[in-house]
């Protein structure tokens, strides 16, 4: 073990070392003999700091006076607008009334003396349905047997959709 490890190691080091750092922390309680300076407020000898830089001029650049205009019409011919994005005036299109549905009859099961479920295939989701129940908005399924559905509106109009076959039918929106 070299000697100045062996130093360190030592109780009377040790010791030492603590009894120091009570004695500066009983001289820093005690502040060390001294007193605070005494302050008081005196009198400026200079003339106050006058500004290097000229301001007064600067206010006049921040007032909306002084903003650039922005543009009357955008859709006038200048170097710096475009018509490109501008998408061109729709005529008042009267919005559809209708919409177009896709259904595929899947089959039916009946449990018990209850009514036969219809199942279908709406757009992308399958759907149960009892006889009689509505499907979408204004259509409702008027049969389901083995080989086919009957699906009809409020106005009486049916539709026959065979099993496992995909067909698009036309249904009021709401």
């Amino acid at each position: 073990m070299n000697p100045f490890t062996h130093t360190l190691r030592s109780r009377w080091f040790t010791l030492t070392v603590h009894v120091g750092m009570w004695v500066l922390l009983y001289l820093s309680a005690t502040q060390l003999g001294g007193k605070a300076p005494d302050l008081r407020e005196t009198n400026s000898f200079a003339a106050p700091a006058q500004s290097p830089v000229p301001v007064a001029p600067l206010e006049s650049l921040f007032t909306p006076a002084e903003w650039p205009k922005g543009p009357a019409e955008t859709n006038a011919l200048n170097l710096f607008f475009t018509r490109y994005f501008v998408p061109p005036a729709s005529p008042t299109a009267v919005p559809p009334t209708t919409r177009k549905v896709q259904l595929t009859y899947q089959g039916f099961y009946q449990t018990g003396d209850n009514p036969r479920q219809a199942i279908l295939k709406v757009a992308e989701g399958f759907t149960a349905t009892r006889v009689g129940g509505m499907v979408t908005a204004n259509l409702f399924v008027a049969e389901a047997t083995m080989q086919a559905m009957t699906v009809t509106n409020l106005t009486g109009q049916t539709n026959l959709l065979p099993i496992n076959v995909t067909k698009e039918i036309e249904v009021p929106i709401k």
